[in-house]
C-alpha cells in the first residue's frame, strides 16, 4: 500500500492534536510514563490505531543485539512517535 503525502499530513495533524490535548489537560512537569498512558487513551478516544512500546530490532554485523530499543508509539503502522517529557528538546533527543 502506497502512503500519500496527504494521508501522512492528516495523520500527523491528528496525532499533534492528541498530544496538544494531553499537554493542555496535564500541563508540564509529570513523568514521561504518565504522558504516554494519557496519549494512548487520547489516541483510542480519537479512533487512531497504534502500537505501544513496539520493539525495534538492532542488527550489528549480522547479529541481532538485545538492545531493548522500543518505539513509544507506532501510529497506523506508518508513523513512529517518540515521547519526551523534557523542558527543552536537544539534539540528543
Amino acid at each position: 500500500m502506497k502512503i500519500s503525502k496527504e494521508y501522512l499530513y492528516n495523520l500527523i495533524y491528528k496525532v499533534n492534536g492528541a498530544a496538544i490535548e494531553v499537554h493542555k489537560a496535564l500541563s508540564p512537569g509529570l513523568l514521561e510514563s504518565v504522558y504516554h498512558l494519557c496519549m494512548k487513551h487520547e489516541l483510542s478516544l480519537r479512533g487512531i490505531h497504534y502500537q505501544s512500546e513496539l520493539r525495534i530490532p538492532v542488527f550489528f554485523k549480522g547479529v541481532e543485539i538485545e538492545a531493548e530499543l522500543k518505539c513509544d508509539l507506532f501510529i497506523e503502522n506508518v508513523l513512529p512517535v517518540e515521547l519526551k517529557a523534557v523542558e527543552y528538546v536537544l539534539p540528543v533527543h
